[in-house]
């Protein structure tokens, strides 16, 4: 059996790397571990069981599986980052009572709409901020100075992402590839990506096939992935050198991108600085 993390990056990279090796029903628990954190420190392991569509004896399988001796150990971890983080309601129970708040009957003015989906993104917002580490966002911009060019994928609902992040990188002094398949091409643009270059996957659910099979072709060729996913088990996450997970609002069944842009205006005007006060030396 193999040493237990000691700390909650530590388990949530092994949960990633390991997920195609687990059970079905082990695969369940891991999505909900990583998905609600906050819910696996606080609650009981009948309750978490419940939620995940398991037995208790389950999540105690999960947690010998990663080298803890039971359920106990594992939560403590997630107990102590709650500990030591600004203590806030979950990102997850927030949107429950966002929800229930806004139970209304009928169709909404305009003005009740924008009222929710400012509401909504000013949360996935704050969620944004308490969650991405800041040694993560320093490891994506050293890969975006040091690579050769920058190949952009991101289709369906992912598209205004990476469409902004090549306009935006076109003011930069990188060479910068939007993959968007234009006349069936899609591959066929992916083609050149090499190991000194770098791929950004943008991609949320249901995700695209075609991204992922962009990303097992640059990984083949060593290239280094930058992913942004609603989940660390994303096809794109999970092949990716550097993954942000990224909770974007959602109302009434519409998914907002406001967070996804967020983080991608920090990562491109993050590298302009960088290679601006390059060239100032």
């Amino acid at each position: 059996m193999s040493e237990a993390p000691r700390d909650l990056e530590t388990l949530r990279n092994q949960i990633v790397a390991r997920h195609d090796e687990l059970s079905p029903r082990l695969r369940q628990v891991a999505a909900y571990v990583l998905e609600n954190p906050s819910e696996v420190g606080l609650q009981t392991l009948a309750v978490i069981a419940q939620r995940c569509g398991v037995q208790p004896s389950t999540i105690v399988r999960f947690a010998k599986a990663f080298g803890y001796d039971g359920a106990s150990p594992m939560q403590m971890l997630f107990r102590e980052e709650l500990i030591n983080s600004v203590p806030s309601p979950s990102y997850t129970k927030r949107v429950h009572q966002f929800q229930e708040r806004a139970g209304t009957e009928g169709p909404w003015q305009p003005a009740q709409l924008l009222q929710e989906f400012a509401r909504s993104n000013t949360m996935a917002l704050e969620q944004l901020q308490d969650t991405i580490p800041e040694s993560l966002l320093d490891q994506a911009v050293d890969a975006l100075e040091a690579c050769k060019s920058i190949y952009l994928v991101g289709l369906r609902r992912s598209f205004p992402v990476v469409a902004y992040m090549a306009y935006a990188l076109r003011h930069v002094d990188k060479p910068t590839h939007l993959i968007d398949g234009l006349a069936g091409m899609i591959l066929e643009q992916s083609s050149m990506i090499t190991a000194d270059d770098l791929l950004v996957a943008v991609s949320f659910k249901p995700y695209a096939p075609e991204t992922s099979d962009i990303v097992a072709r640059a990984r083949e060729r060593g290239a280094t992935i930058v992913s942004i996913s609603d989940s660390l088990l994303s096809p794109a996450a999970r092949e990716a050198d550097i993954s942000f997970e990224v909770r974007d609002a959602e109302v009434m069944k519409f998914r907002s991108l406001t967070a996804s842009f967020c983080l991608a205006q920090t990562l491109v005007i993050s590298l302009a600085q960088r290679l601006d006060a390059r060239d100032a030396t």
